[in-house]
């Protein structure tokens, strides 16, 4: 009977101890299973990305977008003030 409890109590701290199924040779070959190697986070030094397939945006069109996210911001700006320079109104009544 004490050997018994002791197996028990033993098994799970000694099962531990033993290699996963997934690393053990499958039907009694000794041949060991290569698992794929992983692919590495950050590319190599000398490494570069593929060339993009979209051009570059003209000089005209970035200027453009800068233009409205300018315009973006002063509103932006203008609306947080005007609801900071009301006392004790909130940004939800701000936006109506």
């Amino acid at each position: 009977m004490i050997a018994l409890l002791a197996g028990l109590v033993a098994g799970p701290g000694l099962g531990g101890c033993s290699i996963s199924l997934s690393d053990m040779p499958l039907m009694g070959s000794s041949e060991k299973v290569e698992k794929p190697k992983e692919t590495e986070a950050f590319p190599a030094v000398n490494d570069l990305p593929a060339n993009r397939g979209e051009a570059v945006l003209a000089p005209a069109e970035r200027n453009k977008i800068e233009q409205e996210l300018i315009a973006a911001r002063e509103r932006q700006a203008n609306a947080n003030g005007s609801a900071a320079a009301k006392p004790g109104a909130t940004p939800s009544s701000a936006a109506k």
